[in-house]
């Protein structure tokens, strides 16, 4: 890794643009000006020039430089390395971390210029990404802001996935527009967020948000959720730039998609570019677009690089643009599948800015008009403008359809990294770095036809030029960075020669470490030899001797240069014993001697050494040839290292000369049962020694041996004694016969001539005279005529007559014979070449040079046709016409009757004429075969065939068919002609008039599919021009240097269909992946340019695999069963999706129908049983998974026959006789029928309608919601009421509030006195608690009244609230009960004065802190119940969490816009209101004040049942609307409410609420509608008090007493059962609308979570823990502990009942408790479940749930884990906090009551209090007396006087 980087700047020169045809040499390597980095680990990362002073900033590992333009280092600033973890959030700056700490470097990950500040940002990976800024002068540090969480970018550590844009403003803060890779941590990171510049560097808001509320912020984080479909999901940011109104950034993101035909998903990787309005503070305008380019078919789609420029005039005239419009220069590398490691083929394309633009601003419009999910009739009017930002109710939108680039230079090579273009004379430059360092310089005019690639220069040796490229300030330079040069490349030198001969100056030899580095890199490199840096220094070994045999023993190993430390002793000069325990296979075995280094354990030094063994050799030469010392011992045949060990002086051989061997010998001929001696010339024969054999020959016959004894005559002599041999067969005339010479048993003697013995016969395949004679002379044979055969002359009887040989002068064979002639047929004319075949035809072509004739004409012998005695071939003289056959004739030397032959064939003279040719034309490339018809056009030995002046070769010209010739046209010189065809035979030209066209090649336009599967034999449809020219049209396809091909059908002259052919792929190891043919084209006779098709992309898929049925191979099945055959790649993934092949799936011989998907073939089995071999063919291949066995149905015995076919027969007359009953009613039932199943369509339509609306709902994003909830002032009741409703629930005008008699004031005052005495109020309250008529309500009242009185006096109430609260716990625990029951209920004073404790103490933080959440939800709530409808008597609702409040059936409804006239100001604008037209009148009413008077506190706003609703129609008429008139309808006594749908209110309508009047109809019916107004309902809840006993599932409808009618909205009441039978088939299950329970849930999550965490935080939303909750959590503990109950689940419990369970539910539960608010039965029901599901968080026990749990308990039921977990972190929080002084709280405590002194009447409080006093005197009295405390203070009598006062005063 000792690698170095460079940022090269180099020159470009001002004529940038060469003229088009003159190409610049290859690859020039220029000098540059180089700056080098300091640091051996530290990379570039980002590069940026000032464009005011032209210096560049570099951002690189742990340093930011700045340079001069020169590269000149003008100031150096240090990022890193520091200590650090990236699990550390929040960094380890903010506060410790337990994660191991460790150097981490800084990587630079974003650099900018911030010109309007002077300053540059620059972020690093360190600390979750923490940026520095530095003053641009001498990069003195300005701030590093690093406390909050907007401070942390990301902690990604790479330096290509993070970019910032600025935009900057004259009049305000600059904005940083930063998008990130958020590395997994999407919860801690924004991945695209808007930040403030602020103008102070070290300013609090520095980087924070632009905008930032509880519902939106300018960011966008990836929900995670996106994570759980791709784990390692993440948006990596390439560019990014700002243009117009907008920014832009262009980005790398992985998705999942199913490719076709596959229901499998798989990761690729999609580039996108993603826009932003600058001024958008909440993102609605966020858009992606997916880019990328195609050429050629082929896809480019993963984003390298990107560059803004301009047009410039001769571009922008190409595209149609301006000169200054926006061009976006993109590398894009091939495919969709890698993102890190791209493929090399890569391609430069431009975007057109604004027709990316064009692009999304249709795409919001089919937005708008409803072509996606959105349908708003409101929103179809909008006009959307260049400019348009979205609107407050736009979720993020995506582009669907890709925006493809303009392709314009395409590298298949050397991938393309980085891009920067500029505008030079109008044109257009780009200049881009590639993988290999490699600068392309590229003019673009236009299309690809219009780019010039028109220099390359080598910039870097290796390493690839990185993505930053920046232009000097006149451009006429570009800085360009490189990654990993390396200055040298020691470490790729193996050994001291080649490192210290590579003439790399840096490079020298580190001895005992064996490698070639740096002399600084090697230890100890300073002392002698240990570092070699000139070629004799290198250590080298030389071992005397180098070799050594195997049965010697010593050897002596030298070094040449001395050892390299005086601390490694050099090898001692020892003999040691080398044991071979196995001897080398061959005669020698190299080994490596090996020199290691003690010190380092390493190889330093080493040589071959080699073990020779001499005695594997067993021949006297190449034991003297080897190259080793092995001597030759003659007498006793062995091969030895050491001659000493040779019997005699003389039989020591060393020379190859000298060695025992035979001579070369002439050809030795011995014929077969012939005995003669064979003599060998030889030389150093060895004389056989005493007790030594003689000599032998071996002669090796047809594999068996043959031993003759031989005889040595001297030392260069020998002779194998006489013999006869012989050898099987005739077949055979002469056999060579292996010869060797031995002595003494086994000693050979060498015979390097390789002499052999010839054994012959001379009757072998010499069956007649001629071949006789032809034999070698020197096998002396002849022909014996008296026996007929070929034989040596002593084997012949004796008489001169009857043997011939080749040298006697009669030897002439007589009898000569004609076996064959051919052709038998011939041209008149002559030039024919006859074939004469025979026996005896002379020995000599002299014998018959003018002796033949052949149907009486003359034939001219050839020399180079005849075989002697067997062949003549003659050429035929021309006929007379009155010759037409005859016989051949031949004299052999003379013409006497022995020497003359006549054949017994006869050959004619034929006339020979042409009818016909086929086809009459072709292509004019020849290769078509022709086919001639005529008569006799087998004649003849020589045909020839040209058309115009060209051959026609012969395909095929068979003698057989004497009516056509055969041959294939050659190319045409003279391109498209008529050209006359003639044929010549011989001598003998046909004259007949035939003509052949020469036309136009076929060409290939179109094929389709291109695709096919390795073993091809796949459908091809082809199209061109001319294809019926060819005859045998093939398509081929080459592949690893091996072809197939296969066959195509013409279909007509524009269409053909192919097989495909087969690709070469071994079948073993077959790709998963598509593969492309090297070459693809199509055979078409001769025409060469169809052979490879240059502009198809065919593919190749891998073939479908099969697998086996079972480990049995047999499946069992039931007959009509499908037979299912699973495998993969059944469908090739295709692009577009629309692939099939043609399986074929036979059972048996039978073929099934086929049903394919992309894993398994559905076969359906055909009618068989029994077992049959499956098989699948597709393509070229074929398949059996297996056998199946399809079981027969059981067969019945003959008696079960007989009697099922008596019992079917007397069935088949009682069904005659049924039928004719059920005839009539067959029509009723039919009509029922249709009708049960048009209701069953109905029902099924309508469920999937609800559950389509169920999953719709869910989806609904929470902005939908959050975009209305306007941050409108909180409604707060003032500190009097909210205390009053909470302590004294439902009582509206408490006497505590109002003022007492002055008469009655003495005696209270004295009573005050009393309460304020610990031991009175307390003796006070334990009697009042014994009494048994002292109630519940009496208890809580008491804990109420005392807490009023001791308002003022907190300190006091708390002293004695902690007195009770512990005598209660030990009262609890002497009791027996079980700890955990404590403080459950309110039982005591002492639980209710703990209520009201709180109440008094949480009012700040509620007003502060929780109230806003609370109120959130609350207000969630009620808007999403209103969105939907609400039953105006039964307080149902579509939208829900109570089940017991769900509207159980489909409603159909609509969203109506209303105009409402402001009844404050007339002429003021209308304001519009949201309602539904199934609300009633009053509904409409309420939810027209909430949008008039949303800022109203509900106490001030007028009520709905005061007010009227006018409807003003258009045509100026105004109607009063009511819940009741003369228009109601009343059905079966039942009355409806009205509704707008009842009065017809279109959408749109102007409204107006005016006061209430008295029509006719209220008048008449006055007592009615009071009764039953559907206001009336909900008035019942418009108390303070809590609405529980309001819980029930449906308030009764009690019938109107007068008239019986019973009043209903949208649900009748379902207790009464008097609905019509037919009803029933309307009503749906109704458990199928508990899926709204989930979509309702869904929306409100972020609102209850949001006041969990609020309420279960110890430091949130700027407050911190009230003192309150840590003084009594302490005190619980303090108790605990006292008691020694250390069970945690106990202690949680009491926290639990103290707090959340006792106040916090109060809350939740009742709202109206905190704000001025009107809480409905529906609101109430939700937030009942909402405080259930808090209940159940606060516990310690597990739930278990099942499916008859209550709903509301399973619809939380996966969140309460995380919500007791957040209980559990909260409770050990607030017990880590440092405990409260009491001196911290009295002060505390006393500030409460000061600032609450006055709230409430006192003296009203104490006499309420006192009347417990006057009911139950006595026993405070006797209670008083019996205590001791009590005693000394005189209190009973104390409170005898206040007694007697009260009694005199009242």
């Amino acid at each position: 890794m000792w690698k170095w980087t460079c940022l090269v700047s180099h020159l470009l020169l001002s004529t940038t643009v060469s003229p088009l045809g003159r190409q610049q040499p290859p690859h020039p390597k220029r000098p540059f000006i180089t700056f080098t980095g300091e640091q051996a680990e530290g990379n570039f990362n980002h590069l940026v020039v000032d464009e005011r002073t032209g210096h560049i900033y570099l951002g690189a590992v742990n340093r930011i430089y700045k340079l001069s333009s020169d590269l000149k280092v003008l100031v150096t600033h240090e990022t890193g390395p520091d200590d650090d973890n990236p699990k550390c959030y929040p960094p380890r700056i903010v506060q410790t971390c337990n994660e191991p700490l460790t150097p981490t470097n800084n990587i630079n990950k974003m650099l900018l210029i911030d010109y309007k500040e002077n300053r540059l940002i620059a972020c690093g990976s360190l600390y979750q990404g923490i940026c520095k800024l530095l003053r641009l002068d001498d990069l003195f540090k300005l701030g590093e802001p690093f406390h909050k969480k907007e401070h942390y970018l990301s902690g990604v550590n790479e330096s290509g996935s993070v970019f910032g844009v600025i935009v900057s403003y004259s009049n305000m803060d600059d904005k940083l527009f930063i998008a990130t890779a958020v590395d997994g941590k999407p919860e801690y990171f924004p991945t695209i967020s808007s930040r403030k510049l602020t103008k102070n560097s070290e300013a609090d808001g520095m980087f924070a948000y632009v905008f930032h509320d509880e519902f939106v912020a300018s960011m966008i984080k990836i929900p995670s959720d996106t994570f759980t479909i791709i784990p390692d999901f993440d948006i990596y940011y390439i560019y990014g730039f700002s243009s117009g109104n907008f920014v832009y950034f262009l980005t790398l993101q992985p998705e999942m998609i199913s490719p076709p035909g596959s229901t499998t998903k798989e990761q690729v990787y999609t580039s996108k570019l993603v826009r932003l309005c600058k001024e958008d503070t909440a993102f609605n305008s966020y858009v992606e677009v997916p880019i990328g380019c195609e050429k050629n078919g082929v896809e480019y789609r993963l984003l390298q690089a990107a560059y803004l420029s301009k047009a410039g005039a001769i571009l922008a005239r190409s595209l149609g643009v301006g000169p200054e419009d926006d061009i976006l220069f993109t590398v894009f590398s091939k495919g969709q599948k890698r993102k890190m490691k791209s493929l090399d083929e890569s391609a430069l394309c431009i975007f057109v800015l604004k027709n990316i633009n064009d692009r999304i601003k249709d795409r919001l419009q089919s937005c708008y008009r409803g072509e996606g999910t959105l349908d708003l009739a409101w929103l179809k009017l909008l006009t959307i403008d260049d400019n348009f930002c979205g609107l407050d109710m736009n979720a993020p939108l995506g582009v669907s359809s890709m925006v493809r680039g303009l392709p314009i230079f395409t590298e298949d090579g050397d991938r393309m990294t980085s891009v920067i273009a500029y505008v030079y004379k109008n044109h257009s430059l780009a200049f881009v770095g590639t993988k290999s360092g490699k600068l392309k310089k590229i003019r673009v005019d236009g299309t690809s036809k219009n780019t010039q690639e028109y220099e390359i220069v080598q910039v870097v040796d290796t390493g690839p030029i990185l993505r930053d490229m920046a232009f000097s300030m006149d451009h006429e330079h570009l800085y360009i960075m490189s990654e990993k040069v390396p200055v040298e490349s020691c470490s790729q030198h193996e050994t001291c020669s080649q490192c210290l001969g590579s003439g790399d100056p840096h490079c020298g030899w580190c001895v005992l470490h064996n490698t070639c580095t740096r002399k600084e890199r090697c230890e100890r490199s300073s002392e002698p030899r240990r570092f070699a840096s000139e070629m004799k220094q290198c250590v080298r070994l030389t071992v005397h001797p180098n070799n050594i045999s195997v049965s010697q023993y010593n050897v002596l190993v030298r070094k040449r240069s001395p050892c390299p430390s005086p601390r490694v002793q050099p090898a001692r000069e020892a003999t040691h014993t080398l044991m071979c325990l196995f001897p080398p296979p061959g005669d020698h075995h190299i080994v490596q001697l090996q020199l290691k280094s003690k010190e380092t354990g390493m190889t330093f030094a080493s040589t071959s050494f080699v073990f020779y063994n001499c005695s594997v050799h067993n021949s006297c030469l190449s034991c003297v040839e080897s190259p080793y010392r092995c001597h030759w011992c003659k007498y006793r045949h062995v091969c030895t290292h050491d001659p000493s060990s040779c019997s005699f002086q003389e039989g020591r051989v060393k020379m190859p000369e000298d060695c025992p061997q035979l001579l070369q010998a002439e050809k030795i001929l011995v014929p077969v049962e012939v005995i003669k001696p064979i003599t060998l010339k030889a030389k150093n024969l060895p004389q056989p020694q005493s007790g030594q054999r003689g000599y032998e020959c071996i002669l090796s016959i047809q594999g068996s041996e043959q031993r003759v004894p031989a005889l040595r005559f001297n030392s260069s002599s020998v002779q194998c004694q006489n013999t006869s041999y012989s050898y099987e067969g005739m077949e055979i005339n002469s056999l060579p016969v292996e010869l060797t010479v031995v002595w003494n048993g086994n000693f050979n003697i060498d015979n390097p001539a390789q002499n052999k013995v010839h054994l012959y016969k001379c009757g072998a395949m010499r069956d007649s005279c001629g071949l006789c004679l032809k034999a070698d002379p020197d096998f002396e044979c002849g022909w014996c005529q008296g026996q007929n055969q070929c034989t040596l002359k002593q084997h012949c009887p004796a008489q001169d007559s009857q043997w011939l040989e080749l040298s006697s002068t009669k030897g002439k064979c007589t009898n000569p014979k004609i076996t064959d002639i051919n052709p038998v047929t011939g041209p008149r004319e002559g030039g024919t070449r006859v074939t004469i075949r025979g026996e005896n035809l002379g020995l000599e072509f002299r014998d018959i040079a003018s002796h033949v004739k052949v149907a009486g004409v003359e034939c001219k012998p050839l020399v180079e046709g005849y075989i002697p005695a067997e062949q003549i071939v003659c050429e035929m003289g021309e006929a007379k016409p009155s010759q037409h056959a005859g016989f051949v004739e031949i004299c052999v030397a003379e013409c006497k009757p022995e020497f003359m032959a006549r054949s017994s064939q006869l050959y004619y003279f034929m006339t020979l004429t042409l009818s016909d040719l086929k086809p009459k034309r072709g292509p004019v490339s020849g290769g078509t075969q022709v086919t001639i018809t005529g008569n006799n056009l087998n004649a003849g030995s020589n045909v020839i065939v040209t058309f115009g002046r060209q051959p026609c070769l012969f395909y095929r010209y068979r003698r057989a068919l004497p009516a056509h010739i055969v041959c294939n046209t050659t190319a045409s010189y003279e391109g498209f002609e008529k050209v006359k065809v003639s044929v010549r035979v011989d001598k003998a030209k046909i004259h007949q008039e035939l003509h052949y066209e020469y036309v136009e090649d076929p060409t290939i336009l179109r094929i389709e599919p291109e695709w096919s599967i390795f073993s091809g034999n796949t459908p091809i449809a082809v199209w061109g021009t001319h294809l019926d020219l060819i005859q045998n049209p093939q398509i081929r396809a080459k592949h690893g240097g091996k072809e197939h091909v296969n066959n195509c059908e013409v279909q007509n002259s524009t269409e053909m269909t192919c097989q495909a052919p087969a690709l070469a792929v071994d079948p073993n190891h077959q790709s998963e992946l598509a593969e492309r043919p090297e070459e693809f084209g199509f055979i078409l006779d001769n025409v060469q340019s169809l052979l490879i098709l240059n502009k198809t992309n065919f593919t190749y898929y891998p073939n479908p695999i099969f697998e086996v049925f079972n480990p049995s191979g047999i499946l069992e099945l039931k007959p009509g069963s499908p037979i299912i055959l699973k495998g993969r790649n059944l469908i090739p993934p295709v692009a577009g999706g629309n692939a099939k092949l043609n399986y074929t799936v036979l059972v048996g011989e039978k073929p099934c129908a086929v049903t394919v998907s992309d894993v398994q073939l559905l076969c359906e089995s055909p009618n068989l049983i029994g077992r049959h071999k499956v098989m699948a063919r597709v393509g070229g291949m074929e398949f059996s998974p297996g056998m199946v066995y399809i079981s027969p149905d059981s067969p019945l015995s003959l008696p079960a026959i007989v009697s099922i076919a008596v019992a079917g027969g007397l069935l088949i007359i009682f069904i005659v006789a049924v039928l004719i009953a059920y005839k009539r009613k067959s029509r009723e039932s039919d009509l029922t029928l249709k009708r049960l199943q048009m209701q069953m369509d109905n029902l099924e339509s309508r469920v999937a309608l609800e559950c389509k609306e169920a999953f719709a709902e869910l989806q609904t994003d929470i902005h939908e919601l959050t975009s209305d909830l306007d941050g409108a002032g909180i409604p707060f009741l003032d500190y009097r009421t909210y205390t009053m409703r909470v302590l004294f629930p439902g009582i509206e005008d408490h006497p505590v509030l109002r003022d007492l008699e002055e008469r009655v004031e003495k005696g209270l005052k004295l009573f005050a006195q009393l309460i304020n005495n610990k031991v009175f109020l307390l003796s006070f309250i334990r009697t009042l608690e014994s009494q048994r008529s002292f109630s519940m309500r009496d208890r809580g009242n008491v804990a109420s009244l005392i807490m009023t009185v001791l308002q003022s006096k907190l300190e006091y109430a708390t002293d004695v609230l902690k007195q009770l609260l512990a005598d209660l716990i030990d009262k609890n625990l002497e009791s027996k009960n079980h700890p955990k029951l404590l403080l459950r209920r309110t039982e005591s004073v002492a639980e209710k004065m703990l209520t009201n404790w709180f109440t008094f103490l949480l009012y700040k933080f509620l007003k502060e802190c929780a109230g806003e959440p609370l109120f959130s939800l609350f207000c969630a709530i009620k808007q999403q119940m209103e969105k939907g409808p609400i039953d105006s008597i039964t307080g149902e609702a579509r939208y829900s969490l109570s089940e017991d409040k769900l509207i159980r059936q489909q409603i159909d409804y609509k969203t109506l816009v209303l105009s409402c006239v402001n009844p404050d100001n007339v002429n003021s604008p209308e304001i519009p209101v949201k309602i539904l037209n199934c609300d009633t009148i009053t509904q409409v009413k309420e939810k027209i004040l909430d949008a008039i008077f949303k800022n109203v506190p509900c106490s001030h706003r007028p009520k709905a049942a005061d007010m009227d609703l006018e409807w003003r129609q258009a045509s100026g008429a105004r109607m009063i609307l009511q819940d009741e008139d003369i228009t109601t309808k009343i059905e079966n006594d039942w009355k409806r409410l009205n509704t707008l749908a009842h009065y017809q209110v279109p959408d749109g309508s102007v409204v107006a609420l005016v006061s209430k009047q008295v029509t006719a109809y209220n008048a008449v019916n006055n007592s009615t509608v009071s009764r039953t107004s559907a206001s009336k309902y909900e008035n019942m809840i418009r108390y303070t008090g809590s609405p529980d006993s309001l819980r029930s599932r449906t308030p009764m409808i009690t019938p109107d007493l007068e008239s019986g009618v019973k009043m209903w909205h949208l649900v009748k009441n379902h207790e009464h059962g008097d609905q019509k039978e037919g009803d029933r088939g309307s009503k749906m299950v109704s458990e199928i609308y508990l899926t709204r329970l989930l979509a309702t849930k869904g929306t409100l999550q972020k609102f209850v979570d949001d006041l969990f965490e609020t309420i279960f935080s110890t430091a949130h939303r700027g407050s911190a823990l009230p003192l309150a909750i840590k003084y009594m959590f302490d005190f619980l503990d303090e108790q605990a502990d006292k008691h020694n109950i250390h069970d945690p689940h106990v202690r949680h419990t009491w926290k639990s009942n103290c707090l959340p369970l006792r106040f916090w539910v109060n809350m939740i539960k009742n709202p109206q408790f905190v704000f001025d608010i009107h809480k409905n039965s529906i609101t109430d029901a939700c937030l009942s479940v909402v405080a259930q599901t808090f209940m159940d968080s606060c516990s310690t026990s597990e739930h278990r749930l099942g499916k008859d749990s209550p709903s509301n308990k399973l619809l939380y039921a996966k969140d309460i884990p995380s919500y007791k977990n957040w209980v559990e972190r909260y409770y050990s929080d607030i017990a880590k906090m440092p405990a409260i002084s009491d001196q911290d709280m009295n002060a505390y405590l006393a500030e409460q009551s000061r600032m609450h002194m006055n709230e409430f009447n006192t003296m009203s409080a104490l006499s309420e209090i006192y009347s417990y006093v006057g009911k139950y005197s006595e026993e405070i009295l006797g209670a008083l007396d019996q205590d001791d405390q009590a005693g000394k203070q005189k209190l009973a009598y104390k409170l005898e006087q206040v007694i007697t006062l009260m009694s005199i005063d009242s």
